[in-house]
């Protein structure tokens, strides 16, 4: 049975983990495409362009931008992230649903770009996890890890007016993920979606 394929979009503060949570739910589904972001920052430990991030300079950033290449693009903590376009059309054409990892900047201007696209926020089970999660990873000065914290704080209440329509949180990644299979089941099931499929036209053409 076809279904109307949709974008999924992650998102939340810096370190709750966002992108393992990603990973585990592509895993786990079938015909899913996973969004890779391009970013101006520099990779952290193994890192890989084109497997974890399109690594660009600023100024292929900005050329992108001007050739209106992103779905979305934000300067988030002094570097520039964004959405290709052309993958996530191309790939929701070909059938796969589209997930993306982005931050809250992202995710709203995403909304604005693809009304259709269903927002999950991660938040972490508390402000002094994600802080252990944020040392753990042992990239950020202790100014810079100050300012992600606060960050945090600011993306959880702008995502109450971003037009989120979930809220996941991340305390044990399997029941993470699990909650996020159930998210994608559920709108894969909403009545827009499946009113283009072959058994709702030949209702509507009998009826």
């Amino acid at each position: 049975m076809e279904t109307q394929r949709l974008i999924l979009v992650v998102s939340g503060p810096s370190g709750v983990g966002k992108s393992t949570l990603a990973r585990g739910l592509k895993k786990r589904s079938k015909g899913m495409f996973f969004s890779v972001s391009a970013t101006t920052r520099e990779p952290r430990g193994n890192e890989e362009h084109g497997r974890d991030y399109l690594f660009l300079t600023e100024q292929e950033f900005l050329d992108m931008i001007e050739r209106e290449e992103f779905l979305e693009h934000a300067r988030v903590h002094g570097h520039l992230y964004g959405t290709p376009r052309k993958p996530v059309e191309q790939e929701l054409a070909r059938g796969q649903d589209a997930l993306c990892d982005i931050d809250v900047q992202g995710a709203a201007q995403m909304k604005e770009s693809r009304p259709d696209a269903v927002l999950v926020f991660v938040l972490p089970p508390s402000r002094e996890e994600l802080e252990r999660r944020l040392r753990g990873r042992k990239t950020e000065s202790e100014e810079a890890l100050r300012r992600r914290l606060d960050a945090a704080m600011d993306e959880l209440r702008a995502a109450e007016k971003c037009g989120f329509a979930y809220l996941v949180v991340n305390d044990r990644v399997d029941e993470a993920v699990g909650e996020l299979e159930g998210i994608l089941l559920a709108e894969k099931c909403r009545f827009f979606r499946r009113t283009r499929e072959p058994t709702w036209t030949s209702w509507t053409l009998t009826s």
